[in-house]
């Protein structure tokens, strides 16, 4: 009897967006980018290694993913086998990286639209291949954004629960993503039975960020 992938939800605080972490088999996870208004899914980036799930966010406006990950495979690379990077969901194309070393720290929230609050502190110096360019990054601490994750002991067998941008109860169970409304629980989409499959991220998910605007001009834009 096969095991079903386990799902977590990362949801964006303004826009109607979602990222679907699927774990499973074990060593992969699967990126879903997830439109909330209108149930959509699009399939992303395939990934061998680990996904700390409760470390990620997407920005208010569900353009960006700020992920930490861990990567055997590179652990004597200039990746130092664990990173905290952004990117565009559903790919994993890392625009802006920070290598760590270690799992101690890592991960972070987005504090503003292109703003990042990092929980390993600062200053942490970014990738060469990847840095810090359009983004502006914070030390932060997990103390500081708690509330990730909603629990509500009503939903049945749930891995992971929240609310979704309309108000709903939204849950994870056995690999099945579901929305309660009027007393009924509906099933969204079914993630079971799928097989690894990792393409290269498509040219728009690798497009360099645009530089932020200089400190000057943002005070005369407000």
């Amino acid at each position: 009897m096969s095991v079903p992938p386990r799902l977590s939800v990362v949801l964006a605080r303004e826009a109607p967006v979602g990222v679907i972490l699927r774990r499973g088999p074990a060593a992969w996870y699967h990126v879903v980018l997830w439109h909330t208004d209108t149930d959509r899914f699009e399939p992303g980036a395939w990934f061998k290694g680990r996904i700390y799930e409760e470390r990620c966010d997407l920005s208010p406006d569900g353009e960006l993913f700020l992920y930490f990950a861990l990567q055997g495979s590179r652990w004597r690379t200039s990746y130092k086998g664990t990173w905290t990077a952004v990117s565009r969901p559903p790919w994993l194309h890392a625009l802006v990286l920070w290598p760590h070393g270690d799992t101690w720290g890592g991960g972070g929230r987005f504090v503003g639209e292109r703003k990042v609050a990092l929980w390993t502190g600062l200053p942490l110096t970014t990738h060469p291949d990847h840095p810090l360019v359009g983004l502006e990054a914070v030390s932060g601490s997990r103390a500081e954004t708690s509330g990730f994750f909603l629990l509500n002991d009503d939903l049945p067998d749930k891995e992971w629960s929240g609310l979704d941008q309309a108000g709903h109860h939204v849950f994870t169970s056995a690999g099945k993503l579901l929305r309660t409304r009027g007393g009924r629980i509906i099933e969204l989409a079914d993630f079971s039975g799928l097989t690894p499959d990792p393409q290269p991220a498509p040219a728009w998910a690798t497009r360099p960020l645009p530089p932020l605007p200089s400190r000057r001009k943002r005070r005369r834009a407000r």
